[in-house]
């Protein structure tokens, strides 16, 4: 399969470098595994049985086994079929072997999809030339609509953990850890059982595209004889998705390709940067955009305003709760000087006040930075992220102790409605007495006094963004275990520059 400038499209070319095709080589979640082990060893088998429902999923559903270690990771590394199976991550014979039946409802989440019992691999085209596929693997290919629907994703992305304490007692707790789904939900972005916001977009039309990358849509047969050839029987069709799964761990996919005979990556080096390539072009064309607005210096006071637009239909950024957004805003003088600055950062990806001190808040064990909605001085910065509380109401990184969010400040979707079903376990914490803070986006004041300092004055400003914010690296370095270890030793050698969502300029 390829696209009309002869790029190849096929399902696998592409899927091998992405972090579905690697989800159980993550190291990142390796390590997060083990902390959690960690902290509540008693419940071992079971946080072990839950991760790899979803990370390595068609081993979980042929069997887990721990081959007499104890240790149901061990099918992660061990020389089997299971193992080989687990390895594979989330592959074709998952998203396509899915039944239709429960798919958006409460009992699919967290992993709860089931398989076609009739061994059915479903695809969005009537009548497609069975034989081959059912020759070669004993799948029959088979249309089935429900591939292109978002309750599909939302069975593993949807995702809910049950609170216990240290010593393994049951806190009878939940904490709906990730819900991407259940916020596409209740946003203008909708496209669900005839509910269509005016913004309609699936899951797949962002993350599965069926355009080229110059913008054409998609054409091609969906199946090739081994040898390269036509089957007579095909034809071209559409839609035609490529399998890029870009999501936003530019992290991970940079240890994946610098480090694959480390980590067992089978993909080509070239396969993960242009999983790379595609998710960084997504990052910085389509995710957000931001403006300076109302600029006024009076009085020795320089005040203006950032507005930042969510354009992805989720909250932004969504996802596992490592992941941030912060305003980096920078005001130059006449000579390019520096006269203030907010959100800078330095080498390790840590949030830098005006002395070039990481923050508090950057620290394993620091203070928790508030929400705010006006930004003083170079020692404050807007953040978008969420933060876990423990039943004491305490911050914690442990998924496994969190039961309420301390603060969830991510931007919200366009068309979030606190009417919604959904706006209870998605609505966010801590901004309350933000008027500015608004569904699909926020507006934040910046105050900043400049002395006699009159201009000419330029203002910069840029969204960032982190997969693994750095204090939430802080305070999983802290755990000692062996897979928390092999991910210091990638990380520190990780390009840990923050991604650049949106930039704006005033003063030019």
């Amino acid at each position: 399969m390829r696209d009309a400038a002869q790029r190849a499209i096929g399902p696998h070319d592409l899927w091998q470098g992405t972090l579905m095709a690697n989800s159980a080589r993550d190291p990142l979640w390796r390590a997060f595994v083990s902390a959690e082990i960690a902290a509540t060893p008693s419940r071992k088998a079971e946080i072990e049985a839950k991760c790899l429902g979803c990370h390595a999923p068609m081993a979980a559903q042929v069997g887990l086994d721990d081959h007499g270690t104890g240790s149901l990771l061990h099918v992660l590394d061990c020389d089997s079929e299971l193992g080989e199976l687990a390895r594979d991550g989330v592959s074709c014979t998952i998203c396509h072997g899915m039944s239709p039946r429960g798919l958006g409802t409460e009992a699919s989440f967290s992993g709860g999809f089931r398989l076609d019992d009739a061994r059915r691999i479903f695809g969005p085209h009537a009548d497609p030339f069975a034989m081959p596929m059912r020759h070669q693997t004993g799948f029959t290919p088979t249309l089935g609509p429900h591939v292109l629907q978002s309750s599909l994703c939302g069975t593993c992305h949807t995702l809910e953990t049950e609170a216990f304490a240290p010593d393994g007692q049951r806190l009878e707790r939940t904490l709906l850890e990730q819900a991407p789904y259940l916020e596409w939900r209740n946003s203008d972005y909708r496209d669900e059982g005839g509910d269509r916001g005016p913004l309609a977009h699936s899951c797949a039309s962002c993350h599965l595209p069926t355009t080229g990358q110059d913008g054409e849509v998609l054409r091609t047969r969906i199946a090739r004889n081994p040898g390269g050839r036509n089957f007579p029987p095909t034809r071209p069709r559409s839609p035609y998705g490529r399998h890029l799964f870009v999501g936003g761990n530019t992290l991970v996919l940079g240890m994946l390709r610098d480090h694959r005979d480390e980590l067992d990556v089978r993909a080509p080096a070239s396969a993960i940067q242009a999983t790379l390539d595609a998710t960084r072009d997504q990052l910085r064309q389509r995710t957000a955009r931001i403006a300076i607005e109302t600029v006024q210096l009076e009085a020795g006071k320089l005040a203006f305003e950032v507005v930042v637009e969510n354009l992805a239909g989720h909250k932004l950024p969504t996802g596992h709760p490592t992941r941030r957004a912060w305003l980096q805003v920078r005001v130059r003088g006449e000579q390019d000087e520096l006269l203030f600055a907010s959100g800078l950062t330095d080498n390790a990806g840590r949030i830098v006040g005006s002395s070039g001190q990481p923050l508090p808040s950057e620290l394993a064990g620091g203070p928790i930075e508030p929400h705010r909605d006006v930004v003083r001085s170079g020692e404050e910065v807007a953040l978008y992220r969420a933060v876990m509380a423990d039943t004491l109401g305490q911050p914690t990184h442990t998924l496994l102790r969190g039961v309420t969010w301390l603060v969830d400040d991510r931007l919200l979707p366009k068309g979030w409605n606190r009417e919604h079903p959904e706006a209870d376990r998605t609505a966010p914490v801590g901004t309350e007495e933000d008027g500015n803070f608004v569904p699909g986006g926020d507006r934040v004041r910046f105050e900043i006094a400049l002395g006699d300092r009159r201009g000419p004055l330029t203002i910069e400003a840029s969204l960032l963004y982190q997969p693994l914010g750095a204090r939430w690296a802080a305070e999983l370095l802290r755990w000692p275990t062996p897979e928390v270890a092999a991910f210091g030793t990638l990380y520190e050698r990780a390009d840990r520059t923050p991604e650049v969502l949106a930039r704006a300029r005033w003063g030019d």
